[in-house]
């Protein structure tokens, strides 16, 4: 009957990281949209040609994902420094003063609704079982089988708005130069609505307000880059 709990433990954690991925993914699938979007449509605003629209999108698609890539690489890994870190300091606080590190540990299992008897015996076993594994999940929140990996984080970031940027850039040099801009603007809006409703499905937020948020900056974006385009294209720049 023990194993259970700790079955349950894991297979939560592991849906919570999942959940977490997903989110990220969506996020960046984002930004690859608004960003390609808005570029490439202050470009046609300037001028029709293909290749210059080719050549924006694609510099804005690579500088983009690179750019995802190498923010969520270094933020990751200094959250993975911070667990290492905390990880180590628990270690040798559990080494040094294991009594004091029980004692705080059944405080915090009283915390969390134990009587002081009940948590007490429940700090102890788990200590006998694997101290530094208790306190690194009851005290610090953190699981040392599962360390965030920036190398992950990185590459997803990196094919997630790449993904996303994929849209607008296709949308804008596959149609003839008469439809291009509305076959963009309208795929971009349709995929933020989905994308807006996709995050809040994942967040258990309402999805209109998401949808509409999404939608409206997106617009918005894609109205502002389109007019400086025009704007900068009649005074020939």
């Amino acid at each position: 009957m023990s194993s259970s709990p700790d079955h349950d433990e894991a297979h939560n954690g592991a849906l919570g990281s999942r959940l977490n991925w997903l989110r990220a993914a969506v996020l960046g699938a984002n930004d690859g949209i608004v960003s390609t979007a808005g570029l490439v449509v202050g470009v046609a605003g300037a001028t029709d040609d293909r290749s210059a629209l080719l050549t924006a999108g694609l510099a804005g698609l690579l500088a983009g994902s690179m750019s995802m890539a190498a923010g969520e690489y270094v933020s990751v890994s200094t959250q993975r420094d911070s667990e290492k870190a905390a990880l180590a300091m628990e270690r040798r606080e559990l080494r040094e003063s294991p009594e004091a590190e029980l004692a705080e540990l059944t405080g915090l299992l009283m915390e969390r609704g134990l009587s002081e008897e009940l948590a007490r015996e429940a700090a102890v076993q788990l200590t006998e079982r694997d101290a530094l594994r208790a306190h690194a999940r009851v005290e610090l929140g953190i699981d040392p089988d599962e360390l965030t990996n920036p190398w992950h984080a990185a590459w997803a970031s990196f094919f997630a708005f790449t993904a996303g940027a994929l849209l607008p850039l296709l949308a804008i040099v596959l149609p003839p130069a008469s439809a291009r801009l509305y076959v963009t603007v309208g795929s971009v809006l349709a995929a933020l609505a989905l994308t807006g409703w996709w995050s809040a499905r994942l967040g258990s937020a309402p999805a209109r307000r998401a949808v509409l948020r999404n939608v409206g900056g997106g617009a918005v974006a894609m109205g502002v880059t389109y007019g400086a385009g025009v704007l900068l294209g009649a005074v020939g720049v």
